[in-house]
């Protein structure tokens, strides 16, 4: 089995209890299925998991460069040099990052409200950009945009392959067909 799920702000991606934050175990998930790579707590959106090892080592490694897409809510508006050191890669404290595509979007896209809300200032604009990476590392995302000078303040992943949210409201779940993984 296979579940597509939206996990909502401030969930952990476990589901023992361990800390202060939720877990994946009030949402129902069917039994004896593990989350197939991680999303940060204060990240949201699309986590995979499965009951399946070969499946979840195949969408959990990086050799397979499987394309993650994320929504990036930034400080200030990116430029186009922004933008293109972003999608050439950047070096962080971990290594060079893969190139990546990255863009602004030319919409808000239509997310339901983050509850806690981000955090707003009257004098600084704020853009979202998609980013297509086919790696992860621990923050990649967040770190590389700081990096360019545009702090992410929301972040949502939208897209795992040809998996993505559409249909799907924070907390809720569905199953995937293995043919819709394009494994």
């Amino acid at each position: 089995m296979i579940v597509a799920f939206n996990k909502p702000y401030g969930v952990a991606c476990q589901f023992t209890p361990l800390s202060e934050h939720r877990t994946l175990s009030e949402f129902k998930l069917p039994k004896m299925i593990y989350p197939c790579g991680r999303l940060d707590t204060d990240s949201e959106g699309l986590l995979l998991l499965t009951d399946n090892g070969i499946i979840q080592a195949r969408l959990s490694d990086p050799k397979h460069k499987l394309p993650k897409t994320y929504w990036a809510q930034v400080e200030r508006i990116p430029d186009d040099d922004a933008l293109a050191r972003l999608s050439g890669g950047v070096r962080l404290n971990d290594g060079p990052t893969r190139p990546c595509q990255a863009s602004r979007l030319d919409f808000e896209p239509e997310l339901p409200p983050r509850d806690p809300p981000i955090r707003e200032r009257k004098n600084i604009p704020t853009a979202w950009i998609e980013l297509t990476l086919t790696e992860g590392r621990n923050r990649q995302v967040r770190r590389m945009t700081a990096f360019v000078g545009h702090p992410t303040l929301r972040l949502v992943r939208v897209k795992i392959g040809r998996i993505g949210l559409e249909g799907l409201e924070p907390g809720k779940w569905r199953a995937v067909d293995r043919d819709e993984l394009g494994l």
